[in-house]
């Protein structure tokens, strides 16, 4: 049975007059990557904050790995790694001098600190650049490094925000074999903020907020399955007169948005002839294609992921 390693239940946080999450609930499991996705304003930075320990548990209830956080924020805070999304190392320093002296903050010194610089410096591939200043890295080995050093006292935990920030593709692709090595390697449980739809495909499970609210948390794929079917976008001269006309043909939910007709359905490939020879003289471009994570969001929304609603 999946032991849960944080509760989060009925969490409230307000910024005077804002609400920023609206009592939202989810558990994550050990062992997971686990994805908090949402557009900018969705709530899931605020929700990290506070699993971090950055900002108070006004309303709602927290535990992480059995520890309230109300009652025990230090012994939480121990089991944490936290790697914020802007940058915290000093570029002033080397790379080993950054990771010792974060050791120091965890009460390490000596031979272990220095077994542990080593351990993770040779297992992130930056060991022969160890000696060199932090500034004269790129994005890419700088990332590696905060993640190296937040994991210098073994947490259980790893907390990341927007991990992949100002990273190229290629580095990207790097930063999540490591996250994955760590999931099955280290058995470490991540939870991440992310607002790629591409990068939440890639975590164990997600959950999904908007404006503060969770409006879905299960694995990528189950997610995707929910809206079933096929995604149909009809290119039109007048999108809102054409998807009037489907609804009430065919009795099915039409929307418009992106200047398209919307329409999900089983079997698109089949329906997609019948479209086409009934509005022949109106359709100018249709696509078929099989539900995706904006899609997700759509669904549940009623807009696009980028805050683009829907008629």
């Amino acid at each position: 049975m999946n032991t849960p390693a944080v509760k989060v239940e009925r969490l409230e946080h307000s910024y005077s007059e804002r609400i920023a999450l609206r009592g939202i609930s989810f558990t994550v499991f050990e062992n997971e990557i686990f994805g908090l996705l949402g557009p900018n304003g969705g709530g899931k930075s605020t929700t990290f904050n506070i699993l971090s320990t950055h900002l108070p548990l006004v309303k709602g209830e927290i535990s992480v790995f059995g520890n309230p956080r109300r009652a025990n924020a230090d012994a939480i805070r121990k089991l944490l790694g936290v790697v914020f999304q802007s940058p915290s190392l000093d570029k002033k320093l080397t790379v080993t001098e950054n990771l010792r002296h974060h050791g120091h903050l965890y009460g390490f010194a000596g031979t272990i600190l220095e077994k542990r610089i080593t351990e993770l410096l040779e297992r992130f591939e930056i060991a022969e650049r160890k000696n060199d200043f932090v500034e004269t890295l790129s994005g890419g080995l700088q990332r590696r490094v905060e993640i190296a050093k937040s994991l210098l006292h073994k947490p259980k935990l790893l907390l990341l925000d927007e991990p992949s920030t100002g990273l190229d593709p290629g580095a990207r692709i790097l930063l999540w074999k490591l996250l994955n090595e760590l999931r099955t390697d280290e058995h470490i449980t991540i939870l991440l903020t992310t607002h790629l739809l591409e990068e939440a495909e890639k975590c164990t499970r997600i959950a999904i907020l908007d404006e503060g609210t969770l409006v879905a948390c299960d694995s990528p794929s189950n997610l995707k399955q929910e809206i079933g079917g096929d995604v149909i976008k009809i290119g039109t001269q007048n999108n809102g007169h054409l998807a009037a006309k489907i609804t009430e043909r065919f009795g099915m939910s039409a929307t418009t948005i992106d200047s398209l007709v919307r329409i999900e359905c089983e079997n698109g490939h089949e329906f997609i002839p019948t479209l086409v020879a009934a509005f022949s003289d109106e359709i100018t471009s249709i696509t078929l294609s099989k539900p995706s994570l904006e899609d997700v969001f759509i669904h549940k929304t009623g807009r696009r992921f980028n805050n683009e609603k829907m008629i």
